[in-house]
């Protein structure tokens, strides 16, 4: 099992393309690319927290967790309505969360924290929300589709990314 990381998809959400400047004619396109990147690196096997921002609408949400792969989490984020927490599909839901993994301490929140629990202790910030535009603190990452080619990322390779 591998566990992925990913946020701010906003599947069906027209706006996202407009302000992001996102490379989608449509939101059709960019649902399918978005689906199609995710299941090419996740498997049924696999787990993924998504770190909010998931769909436009709410009522969408059931159709896609179970046209995704893997095992879901989500942490909310600020377009993520009652809708999309109660949707099935999930296998846990929280505003928060801290977890270990690879022998490191993670914590997982829709938004970048400034300073976050061991911070000085080698503790991870995992994040979405700022569409790749923060600029980054030591053992800080910004896990959104806009930052990361579109696609769930694993520890490794976000940790590879800051050793260019």
């Amino acid at each position: 099992m591998t566990v992925f990381f990913t946020a701010d998809t906003h599947f069906g959400d027209h706006r996202t393309i407009n302000i992001w400047r996102r490379p989608f004619s449509d939101t059709a396109t960019m649902d399918a690319l978005l689906i199609e990147r995710w299941n090419a690196v996740v498997t049924d096997d696999d787990e993924v927290w998504h770190l909010g921002d998931v769909a436009r609408r709410p009522s969408d949400v059931p159709g896609l967790l179970e046209r995704l792969r893997g095992t879901k989490h989500l942490i909310r984020g600020n377009n993520d309505p009652d809708g999309t927490l109660a949707a099935v599909g999930w296998a846990s839901v929280g505003d928060y969360a801290e977890l270990d993994l690879e022998g490191r301490r993670l914590i997982l929140c829709h938004y970048a924290f400034r300073a976050w629990n061991g911070q000085h202790r080698g503790t991870i910030n995992l994040h979405g929300h700022s569409h790749g535009r923060l600029k980054p603190m030591p053992r800080q990452f910004d896990v959104g589709v806009d930052a990361r080619s579109f696609s769930p990322v694993t520890l490794d390779q976000l940790l590879a990314s800051t050793a260019r």
